[in-house]
């Protein structure tokens, strides 16, 4: 039934919500023959699926999701990470919308509004800046300080992730976020290190007693992720059978520093260790041993874990990639991120005379093609003579 109401019209349908209770959901419109097309796709929509008679905004969707969806069932850097996107760049400007009102349209302009905004203005942070300090867009100077693509895909990407909750939840039909496409960002190819210079490196890192230097040998040598290698505990490591057991890391989350479990359960794998690794271990212990003996009762190691400062503290993530390029720069070598490492990692693994078969385990290799073709890649004699270095600077040791 259509009937008149302040000044236009209303109808209402008998709808199922998604709590299971029956109630009337209204359509307004300022004609008869806008309130009847309202009325139809309602009851079209009632037989298909619950409808939520009541929408709150954006932003307190986005609220909920954070806290009730993101922070007990992801990982805690993927809350912090939702979080940074939702925070400045899509509740400022989505937010007061009404979670069923938002369109394709609106993302869309949004998105485009994003890339164009100074995020140094919108955010305030030169305001929040002391007023001796301030330097630009406080004073009326404007930095210019613009998202970057991979800021405006990831913001994309953490509203899709909120809207595809909501439908699952039944409180809106679609997920806009979906339709609306953004150019990816270009990774800036880096070349890797070849063998010898890898083999540089740790020669390097042997002769001034580097600290991080069995770090530096597991990377290279193993493959292993920043994360991971800092989160080995001694019980990782079984020096008798050779085997590495990887199934922890060290993350930053915010303000915290999280000994965690791997990503994935297919993360987790007993490696093999070549002999530079189990030496590089032994001499690690050794020096561990040191720290603890001069520490004495400020030693804080709770974790037992393999690379910690002297007090036995974990080791910033952030801290490690630093180091990592500094001690590149100290020897001479073009400095590359501490990710890019991986493909060297395969061709010491021919220098080191590792079996193909066991260095498919380690590059984690689905077929032993793939491992053939990099051993077949690999230069002996450059692989030998880089290896022979860093032999003599561990003393001799293969």
């Amino acid at each position: 039934m259509i009937y008149p109401y302040k000044k236009g019209y209303a109808a209402y349908v008998w709808v199922t919500k998604p709590d299971g209770k029956r109630a009337r959901k209204y359509a307004y419109g300022k004609t008869r023959e806008e309130v009847h097309e309202k009325w139809l796709a309602l009851h079209a929509e009632a037989k298909k699926r619950p409808v939520a008679t009541r929408h709150r905004t954006l932003s307190a969707f986005l609220a909920y999701w954070l806290d009730s969806i993101v922070k007990p069932n992801l990982a805690p850097l993927s809350y912090v990470s939702y979080e940074g996107y939702v925070r400045p760049y899509i509740a400022p400007y989505l937010g007061t919308k009404r979670l069923d009102k938002v369109t394709v349209r609106d993302v869309r302009e949004w998105l485009t509004k994003l890339a164009t905004v100074c995020q140094c203005c919108a955010q305030g942070k030169d305001a929040k800046r002391e007023v001796s300090r301030r330097k630009c867009c406080a004073v009326g100077d404007c930095c210019e300080s613009y998202p970057s693509r991979r800021v405006v895909q990831g913001s994309r990407d953490a509203l899709r992730a909120a809207l595809t909750h909501a439908v699952m939840e039944e409180e809106i039909s679609k997920n806009v976020a979906s339709f609306v496409k953004v150019p990816k960002p270009r990774r800036r190819r880096i070349k890797p290190w070849s063998v010898a210079e890898a083999g540089r490196f740790l020669a390097d890192a042997a002769a001034r007693d580097d600290r991080l230097f069995a770090a530096w040998v597991l990377v290279l040598c193993l493959g292993l992720r920043c994360g991971e290698v800092l989160g080995l505990t001694w019980k990782s490591v079984d020096f008798e059978r050779g085997e590495l057991y990887v199934d922890h890391q060290i993350q930053r989350a915010g303000r915290q520093i999280l000994h965690r479990e791997t990503k994935t359960q297919d993360s987790d794998d007993f490696l093999p260790l070549p002999a530079l690794c189990l030496k590089a271990l032994r001499l690690r212990r050794a020096q561990q041993t040191s720290d603890r003996k001069a520490a004495g009762e400020l030693w804080q190691g709770s974790h037992d874990l393999i690379f910690t400062t002297k007090y036995g503290t974990p080791i910033e993530p952030g801290n490690m990639t630093r180091m990592f390029a500094l001690r590149a720069r100290r020897a001479e070598l073009r400095v590359i991120p501490l990710r890019n490492t991986r493909h060297t990692c395969s061709s010491l693994l021919v220098a080191l005379k590792v079996h193909p078969k066991v260095a498919q385990r380690i590059l984690r290799h689905s077929q032993i093609a793939m491992t053939m073709e990099v051993y077949a890649e690999a230069s002996e004699e450059q692989v030998r003579a880089a290896i022979g270095q860093l032999s003599d600077a561990m003393g001799g040791t293969g």
